[in-house]
């Protein structure tokens, strides 16, 4: 941690010397059990920051939280919110800024922050610090399309099936996810499928814009990529961006042992397609999209398990998420 030290209390240094037109307000809403996230380093983002904001950083106690302090955030006029964690704390903050003119943004700290990345704000924590400082200068509010299934937002993806079992098995396994990242995802979802879901696994029909396919397992996204591995993206649906006005998805129809290791290929791969799988369909672009099924199966939202569902109503709000990038 040492190392990032000297970097941002530069930074707060360099920029206290200029002094901003306007000094906004910033809640910066830290997880403290995020991966890379520790007491030391939100207080050197935090010094830095304060370099060319007003801020006040705050860490969440529980589950939705985060979610609770954004809407006190909006409620107060603050200027923006910092998500500063992984992509559950980025869903939580994008649940409370919700219908609000209060826009959210970034910083990266926990295994993965898939909307950090797709706003094009830089990985390293360093960088991105140094280009929340210079947004300062540069500050416009952009409206990115928000998603939502059942009564939860979602910023980039969610799912039903394997994925949403992969999901639950390791958020109940929070010290494995912090300390092996996504080679601990794909274990598990190796062993899933195996487990769970080539004999007999719970199916059920999902229909957009009229088409109606079953399946056992759909990733409906927001935007592009579907996630990423370390710092590679991995793309699954086609045609869907965060400023698209639409969902979209494919559906795993069936999958048998022989198939794991194509359908994981093709995740991986940057030329083939998920799409051209022989057991997997795509869902048009739609701005609604719903999942029917005779028993309860698990539902995850932007990378967290949040129960069982027998029927799942996906749902895009366009432009309803303020950020600043």
């Amino acid at each position: 941690m040492s190392s990032q030290a000297d970097p941002l209390e530069r930074l707060g240094e360099e920029f206290a010397l200029t002094t901003p037109t306007e000094r906004k307000r910033l809640l910066v809403i830290t997880n403290p059990y995020a991966t890379t996230v520790s007491d030391r380093l939100k207080k050197l983002v935090v010094y830095a920051l304060g370099g060319r904001y007003d801020v006040q950083a705050v860490d969440t106690q529980r589950r939705n939280h985060a979610t609770e302090l954004c809407r006190e955030a909006a409620a107060e006029g603050y200027d923006a919110v910092v998500a500063f964690g992984g992509d559950g704390t980025v869903n939580e903050c994008a649940n409370g800024l919700v219908g609000s003119n209060t826009p959210l943004t970034c910083l990266p700290g926990g295994a993965t922050n898939v909307l950090c990345k797709m706003l094009g704000i830089p990985g390293d924590i360093v960088d991105a610090t140094e280009h929340l400082l210079a947004l300062n200068d540069r500050w416009t509010v952009d409206r990115v399309d928000l998603a939502q299934v059942n009564d939860r937002y979602f910023t980039f993806s969610a799912g039903v099936g394997v994925d949403a079992a992969v999901v639950k098995e390791v958020d109940a396994r929070p010290h494995l996810k912090h300390r092996h990242g996504p080679w601990f995802f794909m274990y598990r979802a190796v062993h899933v499928a195996i487990r769970d879901y080539l004999w007999r696994p719970p199916r059920f029909t999902i229909e957009a814009e009229g088409v109606e396919l079953e399946g056992m397992t759909a990733i409906i996204q927001n935007g592009d990529p579907f996630t990423y591995f370390g710092n590679h993206p991995l793309h699954v649906a086609e045609n869907v961006a965060l400023d698209s006005g639409t969902i979209a998805g494919v559906v795993l129809r069936r999958a048998f042992a022989a198939d794991v290791p194509a359908i994981a290929f093709r995740l991986l791969s940057p030329r083939a397609k998920m799409v051209d799988h022989k057991h997997i369909e795509q869902l048009p672009p739609s701005p609604q999209i719903v999942m029917r099924s005779a028993v309860p199966i698990p539902l995850e939202v932007d990378g967290d398990y949040i129960g069982d569902v027998a029927e799942a109503v996906f749902r895009v709000i366009p432009g309803g998420l303020p950020v600043v990038r």
